[in-house]
């Protein structure tokens, strides 16, 4: 076809105009990777603040991002790089990437409203002969049943003819965006093979790695599956951990044991699962065979993983009643509010969870997280008075805490580590009594469990 024949011929020459709808934790380090790579990248966001940062070459994302901010600098001050809130700038856009939010609500349902807008926003400018790349994860089916009518309503156009459409889900996290959005394979799935073809010349200039081609449904089914996998996962790690306390072993000797057998590899336990994809994207797999199977397997599994939170609480209750103490008033040290170490990801966060459970038992709550802007307090402030003090995020900050100082400052001698940061020998050299996430050993003589 002529027009992709053009298209190709603009992306191989840097002469392909790129918009990226959505300037959050994928859209922007993408936009400044497209623009370092030469192109010319218009970014979108309806936030106006973002924007105004974006184009002050100010990184709006908390946290540490290797490389990002002097990027975003880069870009910005060369011209490669513009933010803006409106849509009507985009008419001459050859390729638009969205990276938008795509939530799910509490019956697991999908909440497409971000990506209808931004499809809509979008289909009333686009240009004949561009390219729509959905990069937000979706439920497989949602670009045909979703995205394609959507851009075919309001741009009057149709796809296939007119336009043309492809998901290529992106693969990173925080702390890691730049390195993973080079090193990492990514899924170019098209609605022909000649459009994946086109995805893939366009994505190699910034990907170091496979690009494989697909068709679209293809691609929307790995990135879900490969998130479910994981989630799986993790909630075998957190249910072998569950019993290795409850029976009287330590979860990470077992684990380490394990893995030493050929083609085994047990993840991490942990006071749970959160960020925008893992707690989300089984559910969207899932919804994609909606009323065609009865699934097991990931609805358990997200059980397991929800319910970590309540794990940690239940510790507490024990410790707490140790000293003749419940949960009804008592003052709790939460140290992490993010979801992810050394970000500002609160996302889905176990620690909101965490808080919520305790707020049912009338227990107050102190938090701290030195990226997120509303918990920058100093540690051990927080820590003053405190009955307990629980570790949900493994942040470099908290492997290092004085733990002597701890004691002095804790009104009860108690820590509940939910990362397993914290040495338990160590905190029992200091008088603490160390409660830990898979840690069931007892010592004769001391209040370690």
């Amino acid at each position: 076809m002529k027009q992709l024949q053009s298209l190709n011929k603009k992306i191989k020459s840097k002469k392909a105009k790129v918009a990226v709808i959505g300037l959050g934790y994928v859209g922007l380090p993408v936009a400044c990777m497209l623009a370092d790579a030469g192109f010319k990248v218009i970014g979108v966001d309806l936030k106006q603040d973002r924007v105004d940062l974006i184009n002050q070459g100010i990184s709006p994302i908390e946290g540490k991002e290797p490389g990002l901010s002097d990027l975003l600098h880069s870009v910005v001050e060369n011209g490669a790089l513009r933010a803006t809130t409106q849509y009507d700038e985009l008419k001459e856009i050859d390729i638009a990437l969205i990276d938008v939010e795509t939530p799910i609500d509490d019956n697991h349902i999908p909440q497409y409203v971000a990506l209808r807008s931004a499809c809509n926003s979008l289909g009333n400018v686009l240009k004949t002969g561009a390219l729509v790349v959905i990069e937000s994860t979706v439920a497989p089916g949602t670009v045909e049943t979703v995205v394609r009518p959507t851009l075919e309503e309001s741009s009057g156009k149709v796809a296939g003819v007119d336009f043309f459409l492809g998901a290529c889900p992106e693969r990173v996290m925080p702390g890691k965006l730049l390195m993973n959005l080079e090193s990492m394979s990514r899924v170019c799935g098209g609605e022909s093979q000649d459009v994946a073809e086109t995805m893939k010349e366009f994505y190699a200039s910034i990907v170091q790695s496979d690009l494989d081609t697909a068709d679209i449904i293809t691609a929307e089914i790995t990135k879900t599956a490969e998130n479910a996998y994981r989630d799986v996962n993790i909630a075998f790690a957190n249910e072998l951990a569950i019993i290795c306390q409850s029976i009287g072993a330590d979860f990470l000797r077992v684990r380490d044991l394990v893995n030493k057998s050929p083609g085994r590899h047990v993840l991490f336990a942990g006071a749970g699962v959160g960020g925008h994809c893992i707690p989300k994207d089984p559910w969207l797999l899932a919804y994609g065979a909606q009323g065609k199977l009865d699934l097991k397997l990931i609805p358990a599994a997200r059980s397991v993983n929800d319910s970590m939170p309540k794990h940690i609480v239940k510790l507490l209750n024990k410790a707490l009643k140790h000293y003749g103490e419940g949960l009804k008033n008592a003052k709790i040290a939460i140290l992490g509010y993010a979801y992810l170490a050394e970000s500002d990801d609160s996302r889905n966060s176990p620690s909101k969870k965490l808080i919520e459970l305790l707020g049912d038992e009338n227990a107050v709550c102190v938090v701290q997280d030195p990226y997120v802007e509303k918990y920058q307090q100093d540690i051990l402030d927080c820590i003053n008075g405190c009955d307990a003090i629980i570790f949900m995020v493994a942040h470099e900050a908290y492997k290092d805490i004085d733990l002597g100082e701890v004691k002095k400052r804790l009104r009860f001698p108690i820590i509940i580590d939910g990362r397993r940061i914290i040495d338990p020998d160590r905190a029992n050299q200091f008088g603490l009594d160390y409660y830990g996430i898979g840690f069931g050993l007892s010592k004769p003589g001391s209040l370690i469990r």
